[in-house]
């Protein structure tokens, strides 16, 4: 007989999750997801299940990831034991301390590198869609700069290219700037920048720390869109307004653009992490 699960908060993708489980055969509870099309039991039945599933990013300050109520994370740790299996997304250190102090282990499925890389694609896409909203030209022809070329940056400068776009990558390793090359982009040092960036419409950053200071952006074209994908702001915001360039913080993309990709991917992360603990 399958274990019970409960999953948790969060937003569609996580409704969608557990649809996904349910029609898997898994007997299924939710919590806070009624907005979404779920039906809901009462918390304090939903936390009996076995198996706990908790959104992507699990918290939002000091509570619960969760559009339905604003639930401490503390206050739910309190109500799991320690015998549960519980799984979550973007795990912060500050929650791990939270769980320990209630003699919980979270297992973050959103650091498997299996599902960083499914999760790229809807974050690439939406990052297009969002670039597409916010110019007046065809992104075919356009010079577009991807800062970084991890999993996202990879993802995208390739989904722009088969778009048409004129493709320059920027990234520090000299290996990646070998397969920039390969690729056929046009690459830049991102520590070089300097004098390279008057032509570009949309930038989209992928690094999570400050790239672009006011005196790099102050080269960009007064019509440039700076598209932010990362966690840590890579664009000094406040100089960017100043310069009066658009700025779009494009985070959670997965959840936004292609809630039920983001559920099958983290569904098919799960199962492999339960094919392991078996």
């Amino acid at each position: 007989m399958e274990k019970t699960i409960a999953v948790l908060g969060g937003d569609r993708r996580m409704a969608l999750l557990a649809r996904l489980l349910a029609q898997d055969g898994y007997p299924v509870r939710t919590w806070g997801l009624g907005a979404f099309g779920a039906e809901d039991t009462p918390l304090e039945e939903a936390v009996c299940a076995e198996r706990i599933v908790l959104p992507v990013p699990l918290s939002r300050g000091k509570n619960l990831n969760c559009t339905a109520s604003a639930l401490p994370l503390c206050g739910l740790f309190a109500l799991l034991r320690a015998e549960q299996s519980i799984y979550a997304g973007g795990v912060k250190d500050a929650d791990r301390i939270a769980a320990a102090e209630h003699g919980l282990t979270l297992t973050d499925y959103l650091a498997r590198e299996e599902l960083a890389v499914r999760n790229g694609v809807p974050t690439a896409e939406g990052a297009i869609a969002a670039a597409m909203a916010a110019t007046e030209v065809t992104l075919c022809g356009t010079p577009c700069l991807v800062v970084g070329f991890g999993r996202i940056g990879k993802l995208l400068a390739h989904r722009l290219r088969g778009l048409g776009a004129e493709v320059t990558v920027s990234a520090r390793r000299l290996d990646d700037l070998a397969w920039i090359d390969a690729f056929g982009y046009r690459g830049l040092h991102t520590n070089r920048l300097t004098g390279k960036l008057g032509d570009f419409r949309v930038v989209f950053n992928t690094v999570p720390h400050t790239v672009l200071s006011g005196e790099l952006l102050r080269e960009l074209p007064q019509d440039c869109v700076l598209i932010d994908l990362a966690s840590q702001p890579g664009f000094d915001r406040a100089a960017a307004e100043a310069l009066g360039l658009k700025c779009i913080s494009a985070l959670g993309l997965p959840g936004k653009a292609a809630p039920e990709t983001a559920a099958r991917a983290i569904w098919t992360t799960l199962k492999k992490i339960w094919e392991e603990e078996a």
